[in-house]
């Protein structure tokens, strides 16, 4: 016997009040599941984290997130897949195993389950990205900053379970032109990401140079780490950045810009890659 496999979005009951009338109906949430990330390698499998997230693109989360983490080098993933060995059939979808070219699996990043909200990022310091070897993002693109401007109209655009549930987070990623390549939705604005990542690292389509990343939340360290770590150039938000996450964009040449709300931003690291019309842009 085995389980449904949960989809994006639940059908729920909901009182909804007005004045002094109640109504019953039904309505549209976002789904939110444990996903047990597992790494395989050898004749062994280690469970390297839990993180609470929205069902789908459930191999794409757990390869960018153990690549994000380090956990794993680009040429050495074998295969992901479900977990066949769950004690019950209901946890059929809520185990992925990555499977790895090693001869052990890596130690947890941490272990229990984690919030959605806080993501599952590892020790937030620099001195963890110097000591993987992380070295600075290339060089380029120029982005007009026009093009900027309609990224979040485009972003919007494309969320189709938050148009029906109202209730996540998006992660785009663009070309310099504002064309979108590829968005994934989620509870958490990490595993967004992470599930971005994931499909450029299961694509082969890794290092991301020469696009643009948005995220609908705030851009805190992690979310920049990832960045970094896939290549990715310029990291845009509709929020507010970290302290964190300004130092990383700086030292790893990440071009972080925060508060992209119509026809304004805030560009907190390297604004040489953002043109505005006539002028030049320098890029480094």
């Amino acid at each position: 016997m085995t389980s449904d496999r949960p989809g994006p979005s639940t059908r729920v009951r909901v009182w909804t009040l007005e004045g002094d009338s109640e109504t019953r109906r039904r309505d549209t949430v976002v789904t939110e599941e444990p996903l047990e990330i597992r790494v395989s390698a050898g004749s062994r499998s280690q469970a390297v984290s839990v993180t609470m997230r929205t069902p789908g693109a459930d191999f794409e989360l757990a390869a960018g997130f153990v690549y994000g983490e380090g956990l794993v080098e680009r040429g050495a993933l074998r295969q992901v897949s479900y977990c066949a060995d769950v004690a019950r059939p209901d946890q059929l979808y809520n185990v992925v195993t990555v499977e790895v070219d090693a001869e052990a699996p890596p130690e947890p990043v941490r272990s229990g389950p984690v919030s959605s909200a806080c993501g599952v990022c590892g020790s937030a310091s620099l001195d963890v990205l110097r000591d993987r070897g992380l070295t600075p993002v290339a060089a380029g693109p120029t982005v007009p900053v026009e093009t900027l401007y309609a990224l979040p109209d485009a972003l919007r655009a494309a969320q189709g379970v938050f148009t029906a549930t109202g209730g996540l987070h998006a992660a785009g990623l663009f070309t310099p032109d504002g064309e979108l390549l590829a968005v994934r939705e989620d509870v958490g604005r990490h595993n967004a990401v992470d599930k971005l990542v994931g499909w450029a690292l299961l694509g082969g389509r890794l290092p991301l140079a020469g696009t643009v990343l948005l995220v609908s939340g705030r851009a805190g360290y992690e979310i920049v780490q990832k960045a970094v770590t896939a290549g990715i150039p310029v990291v845009a938000s509709v929020s507010a950045p970290s302290s964190l996450a300004v130092a990383v964009a700086e030292e790893f040449r990440v071009t972080l810009v925060g508060f992209l709300r119509g026809r304004r931003c805030n560009v907190y690291a390297v604004p040489d890659r953002l043109a505005l019309p006539g002028v030049a842009a320098v890029v480094g």
